[in-house]
């Protein structure tokens, strides 16, 4: 036996839950539950993209739905291709191709809901053949299909069969309690919740009163691992001298790069006439830029000039900022950034990335001068890129600026090189990364992945889960970065010398970069009397026992289990030092 696999297919996307135990078990579905040792279980998951973590991690964990990006890729298993990953670039270009409709070279769903109603009966009828090929796969477990009330199986509440019966109540009130009259019993449902009836008598769980552990984490540095940084300058001035191609107007940015690089620069020159006014002292020039996206960076002679990203909301870029002009030929690069490809919407491949247009200079005493039907210049990806620097063997291949040079911080478009020993321990790891502004992290050639210190914007004052879940609701950390911590995985580093590397876009102090351990110093849970009493009721082997179960949550720390019981009708909250 070993290790124990349940995997039971929940969607059309596909989506995987699995229960993995370090211990002899069996598995299986008898329509009514998950049945583990014969005993039915509920079970917990989070969900977990398998591109962002590592296959260590993924067996590491209990339950866990994995989501299967695409199937349209070669088989290759190995390393961290364990499943092929993302909507590939070269998907767009497959001739009569439309996504997320009923087309026949894109055949693959999930969350289908909203562009279903879009799409209209061809909508209808595409999600109609992936409940049909789903259910008729024959696995034995139900199929659900996210944001989809009628498939792939139906989802009525009253579940019937020789053997017995099973029922979910729920309250789709998120405001006030909602009493329910079933089977002649009467429930006190709280707000926005379900509850399992597995006897369709005896409610043995809700959604709204789930006894489980918060956990308290903080992050500390490991003093020993303090790293001495190195720094190596992208050569903007030279971008010009051998570019990829030269035409006249402007390319969209993936049917240049096909997703070879996050990175398209946009190079042209501008001629200005020595007796123009703004060289008189007389007003600044500026430049519009328009943008489909997702980020850009303005240079002017090498010399970085501003920035402006796209929203979740709103992808589109829109920069207006000064342009530090001299007499002469003066070169324009403007650097788009991807920040990754779409995956939902209508028609998303159809959608634009890059500069698109028009770019115009102003305050010249022309007036406005339209760059955007004369020749450009392309260059794909970074120099640093070209020549691997963030692999083991590239980053010997340049020179790196040491000592008083690289305390010169906030230097675009900037490489930073440092070795670190691997901290003593088996807590996670991760970087802290709050003193950088956007780029990209690399240890011993693996990619962390894109960071980005933005800082959060929104109302922190409330919070209530009820409801359908939007996403203003709930906010936390206003003001603060939405992301600092960025995990390093303890199975990429060897016991010394480990390479960091570190793009950095728009400067930062790669001094204050450290590597940190995650711990837990509190964990705890809250338990009341509105928790549900399970009487009549053994879910071991359905005895007629008359046992009465008070309310109980279990916490765990580093240490173990330790259960705590409801000994008052007044809520408690059970709470467990970290030290314990």
């Amino acid at each position: 036996m070993g290790r124990c696999w349940p995997a039971a297919l929940l969607g059309c996307a596909v989506l995987v839950a699995a229960l993995a135990a370090a211990v002899e078990c069996s598995v299986t579905y008898d329509k009514k539950a998950v049945l583990i040792n014969g005993q039915r279980r509920i079970l917990f998951s989070g969900s977990i993209h398998y591109p962002r973590s590592t296959p260590d991690l993924l067996l590491a964990c209990h339950t866990k739905i994995l989501m299967v990006f695409s199937r349209f890729a070669q088989y290759y298993f190995e390393e961290r291709y364990d499943l092929v990953s993302g909507f590939p670039v070269w998907l767009k270009y497959v001739p009569g191709i439309s996504f997320r409709t009923d087309n026949e070279p894109f055949k693959i769903e999930n969350e289908y809901g909203p562009e279903g109603k879009e799409f209209g009966a061809a909508g209808k009828s595409y999600i109609n053949w992936a409940a049909k090929m789903a259910v008729g796969l024959g696995t034995g477990v139900p199929w659900v299909m996210c944001k989809e009330e009628d498939a792939p199986d139906p989802m009525a509440h009253v579940f019937r069969s020789p053997s017995g019966c099973a029922a979910f109540l729920a309250n789709y009130n998120y405001k006030s309690y909602a009493k329910v009259v079933f089977n002649n019993e009467q429930y006190n449902l709280p707000p926005w919740s379900i509850s399992i009836l597995p006897d369709c008598k005896n409610v043995v769980f809700n959604t709204a009163t789930v006894g489980v552990q918060t956990s308290q984490m903080q992050m500390w540095a490991d003093g020993a691992s303090s790293m001495m940084w190195e720094r190596y300058d992208e050569e903007v001035d030279s971008l010009a001298a051998a570019p990829m191609l030269t035409t006249t107007g402007l390319l969209e940015q993936l049917n240049v790069t096909r997703d070879s690089s996050d990175y398209l620069w946009y190079i042209t020159s501008v001629d200005v006439n020595p007796s123009e006014n703004f060289l008189q002292g007389g007003k600044p020039l500026s430049l519009s830029v328009q943008s489909a996206g997702h980020a850009l960076h303005v240079f002017v002679n090498g010399q970085l000039q501003g920035s402006a990203y796209g929203t979740r909301e709103d992808r589109k870029v829109s920069y207006n900022g000064n342009a530090n002009l001299r007499a002469g030929t003066n070169k324009i690069a403007l650097l788009s950034v991807a920040c990754g490809l779409p995956n939902v919407g209508v028609h998303y491949e159809t959608w634009n990335t890059g500069v698109v247009g028009p770019v115009v200079l102003h305050g010249l005493d022309e007036g406005s001068r339209d760059l955007t039907w004369q020749t450009w210049s392309y260059q794909v990806g970074l120099k640093g890129e070209q020549m691997n620097l963030n692999s083991l063997e590239g980053s010997s291949s340049v020179e790196w600026m040491q000592g008083s040079l690289l305390a010169q911080n906030q230097q675009p478009l900037a490489w930073y090189r440092a070795y670190f020993e691997t901290p003593s321990g088996d807590e996670p790891l991760a970087l802290d990364m709050g003193s950088m502004g956007k780029g990209q992290i690399w240890i011993n050639g693996q990619s962390i992945g894109r960071y980005w210190t933005a800082y959060a914007n929104g109302d922190c004052k409330e919070c209530s889960y009820a409801g359908s879940y939007r996403a203003p609701k709930c906010q936390s950390g206003c003001g603060q970065p939405t992301q600092r911590w960025y995990h390093v995985p303890r199975s990429w580093l060897q016991p010394t010398r480990n390479l960091l590397v570190v793009f950095e876009e728009l400067g930062g102090d790669s001094s204050k970069i450290a590597l940190v351990k995650r711990s837990v110093s509190s964990v705890c849970a809250d338990v009341s009397e509105d928790h549900p009493n399970i009487k009549n009721w053994e879910i071991e082997n359905y005895g007629e026992t008359e046992e009465y179960h008070k309310p109980k949550v279990h916490l765990r720390n580093a240490l173990g289990w330790k259960d705590v019981s409801l000994l008052s009708p007044r809520p408690a909250l059970a709470e467990i030092p970290a030290q314990m």
